[in-house]
């Protein structure tokens, strides 16, 4: 997710280096860098022009105090003008009404349906009742594709396969919806292009007879300025409440994110990480401009962790800490873990500096296979007893799991210093022990 901007914002700031105080000279040659980093991320050039005539003319004269860097002051100063670009605060979805209604429109093939389920599954995690509405009456299989993401997530789908009349459907799934006590109804309409008068007029017809609480426009991010002129359009006919920025894990350049919120004056409300039902987040204009400069996204990063971790087995771990009993069982039951929090590429970039050192590895979903096919290819005994593991035992869980005894090996190691530290942390946190003097180690 913006590597390439994320790369040449860092080598603008690199003008500063070594640089006592921020100078008009020095300033307009990064801030020049800027200005062009963000146009080749497909910003509008008027937005970047606007940007980074702001960001010059705070940065200009300013004195660095002596902890701080004349770089690392400009970082700040980009920092608060990205965040206000994007909108500057996160904005919440509105779910007023009994039920609310949710109508989700956008371009052909954006990914509004699989937008539609994820949402769905996000709101019933809130413990609301949901219902999906099919009213994609054009494209072929929509409907079972919406119903196959529903039953994916829990979700009942509505849905009137011989009517065509896209209002009408809606009407009366809101009417199913009342006598069903369903308390959010999500409503998938068919992809249009803007030009399509009679399309744009029945999108409209569909929003005035449903009265919605909220409105969202999806956008595929990797389709850049495109995308902004879009939903400029969309936006004159319809008054959409919030931006959906689908597919932000692909090879996207940024524009749309960038620049969506200054052209439409709409705020972006969630993100699509990925194909997964729970690869949705909520948008943050501050976390997204930390990330964009290679400072991480730690707080996302923790707000998964507590989704998906649960409370008791954290505390059976725990337990098991204390008394230097973690074992492959319980390392595979935290591996399981971590693969529910999402794409691994994408939670590497919210860790501070690391997603920038990896950005040219390939991390995939097949990263823990070879290490959960070598947990597995032990036995009970070995599992619950890491310590019996000798040579000839890490021979034959090579060979079960189709690995080289290097990889057993170093599986081996890892999951010691694993333990070790794992205990050092829990020790640490229930004040037992110090932590070390890390200068013994420099």
């Amino acid at each position: 997710m913006f590597e390439n901007l994320s790369s040449k914002l860092e080598q603008a700031f690199k003008t500063l280096k070594g640089q006592g105080r921020i100078t008009d000279i020095n300033v307009a040659q990064t801030v020049k860098e800027i200005r062009k980093a963000l146009i080749d991320a497909d910003v509008n050039y008027k937005v970047a022009k606007t940007v980074t005539d702001s960001i010059l003319k705070e940065a200009i004269g300013r004195e660095v105090l002596i902890a701080v860097k004349p770089g690392e002051l400009l970082t700040k100063i980009v920092y608060d003008h990205l965040t206000s670009l994007m909108g500057g605060e996160k904005t919440d979805i509105s779910l007023k009404g009994d039920p609310a209604v949710v109508l989700i429109a956008g371009l052909q093939g954006s990914g509004k349906t699989t937008f539609s389920g994820k949402l769905a599954s996000h709101i019933k995690k809130q413990n609301k009742n949901v219902l999906l509405v099919a009213c994609d009456i054009y494209r072929p299989a929509a409907i079972d594709q919406l119903k196959v993401l529903g039953e994916q997530v829990g979700v009942e789908v509505y849905s009137e396969p011989e009517n065509k009349d896209a209002v009408t459907i809606a009407k009366n799934a809101i009417a199913y919806a009342k006598a069903n006590n369903k308390k959010v109804v999500i409503v998938d309409t068919a992809g249009r292009l803007a030009v399509d008068e009679q399309m744009m007029k029945e999108i409209a017809a569909v929003k005035q007879a449903i009265q919605p609480s909220e409105t969202l426009f999806v956008v595929d991010s990797m389709t850049g300025q495109d995308a902004v002129n879009t939903a400029k359009t969309f936006n004159e006919r319809l008054d959409f409440d919030g931006v959906v920025l689908t597919k932000l894990d692909g090879d996207t350049r940024g524009g749309a994110a960038l620049s969506i919120k200054s052209e439409v004056n709409k705020p972006i409300k969630f993100v699509g990480n990925g194909e997964k039902m729970d690869a949705l987040d909520a948008f943050y204009p501050d976390r997204m401009a930390q990330r964009i400069l290679g400072m991480g996204d730690v707080l996302s990063l923790v707000e998964r962790a507590q989704m998906v971790f649960d409370e008791e087995e954290a505390k059976r771990i725990n337990q098991k800490l204390r008394k230097n009993q973690f074992d492959f069982n319980d390392f595979l039951s935290q591996l399981e873990q971590v693969k529910k929090m999402g794409d691994m590429k994408d939670l590497v970039s919210m860790i501070p500096g690391v997603g920038k050192a990896l950005k040219d590895v390939d991390i995939n979903e097949d990263a823990f296979k070879p290490i959960v096919a070598m947990i597995q290819s032990m036995t009970p005994q070995e599992r619950a007893n890491p310590d019996m593991i000798n040579g000839s035992r890490r021979k034959r869980i090579a060979a079960g799991s189709g690995v080289q005894i290097q990889q057993v090996n170093n599986l081996m190691k890892h999951f010691e210093e694993l333990r070790k530290m794992m205990k050092m942390m829990n020790n640490v946190k229930e004040g037992k022990m110090k932590m070390p003097n890390m200068k013994m180690f420099k």
